[in-house]
């Protein structure tokens, strides 16, 4: 700390007079006295999805995002549901730290499976501040951590509309070889 923030801080606090009687303070939670939880499962070591501070995305502003190098026709078939779904998550209701495990959980198994379309159900707040809406938006971000999420965007009113997502994946090296050979057959 310099002089000049030394300062500062004095005209800062030099209206402050500190507490006389603490006696009647109640601490609504006790410290913790007991160490922190460790990890039960690998998977949850090895889950890279951030929490911590979160900058809500309000409700008005629709979900949408597309990785560099992704067409724009590939980001409006998926948001006309022209993709056919190949697996879908239900995050409704459940707690933040509960949803991360299992979008973690489902991502890798999606990729394992080589599932290419998916959908994510979050849920519909009524509020900024809803349940719902901090998980949609936690979802904005996790959802980019992963490499091979290619595209999302808001899904279809019949697959859930604003509280969910369709989620586009990139192909995987056995999918684009499967590919490949298909169409080398059809060329013969």
């Amino acid at each position: 700390m310099n002089l000049d923030d030394k300062d500062l801080f004095r005209d800062a606090m030099d209206d402050v007079t500190p507490l006389k009687d603490c006696a009647n303070i109640h601490w609504l939670k006790s410290p913790s006295t007991k160490a922190p939880r460790q990890p039960e499962r690998q998977d949850e070591l090895d889950n890279p999805l951030t929490l911590g501070y979160l900058d809500i995305i309000p409700l008005a502003m629709p979900l949408e995002y597309k990785a560099d190098g992704i067409q724009q026709g590939v980001l409006d078939k998926l948001r006309q549901g022209k993709y056919p779904l190949d697996a879908s998550l239900n995050l409704l209701r459940q707690p933040v730290e509960t949803c991360r495990q299992a979008l973690f959980n489902f991502m890798q198994q999606a990729r394992k499976d080589s599932m290419r379309n998916l959908l994510i159900i979050h849920g519909k707040g009524r509020g900024d501040e809803s349940h719902a809406n901090i998980v949609r938006s936690y979802l904005a971000r996790w959802l980019q951590q992963f490499d091979d999420v290619q595209t999302y965007c808001v899904a279809q009113k019949q697959h859930g509309g604003t509280g969910a997502l369709y989620v586009g994946m990139r192909k995987t090296a056995k999918a684009r070889l499967d590919n490949r050979e298909r169409h080398a057959k059809r060329s013969r």
